[in-house]
């Protein structure tokens, strides 16, 4: 997340919005949130994390570009989707998953988080000019 959001040249503070990969593991969407953390520091609970994974299912190999996707369409109608069928959080996954409803909010950055076995990772940094 940190390589995408200095590639873009964008400024970390400036990030609104994340897509996380979030498969609904304990292991994978602890960790995913220790990195957010751990990238972002106190802001981190502030910026809305999202995922369409909740609605999709895990598409495999087509993920990351549905997930890219879904962001950009959310970046031009100022809607971040909901993680739907949010009811119980685990206490390690502490941060604003956007739980069950849609959020209209103005926001201009978005990082798309895409994950694969093996370690094998890729963030994608989205920015609106609207």
């Amino acid at each position: 997340m940190k390589l995408a959001i200095q590639e873009a040249g964008i400024r970390l503070e400036e990030t609104d919005v994340i897509s996380a990969h979030a498969t609904s593991t304990k292991v994978g969407d602890r960790i995913e949130t220790l990195a957010i953390k751990k990238l972002l520091g106190a802001s981190a609970a502030h910026i809305p994390i999202t995922t369409n994974k909740s609605m999709t299912g895990h598409s495999m190999g087509a993920s990351s570009v549905l997930e890219a996707i879904a962001l950009i369409k959310s970046l031009q109608n100022n809607i971040i989707p909901p993680t739907i069928n949010h009811d119980h959080q685990d206490s390690e996954c502490d941060l604003d998953y956007v739980p069950n409803r849609a959020r209209e909010i103005k926001f201009k950055i978005g990082l798309s988080n895409s994950f694969w076995f093996g370690g094998h990772n890729a963030v994608t940094a989205l920015q609106s000019n609207m």
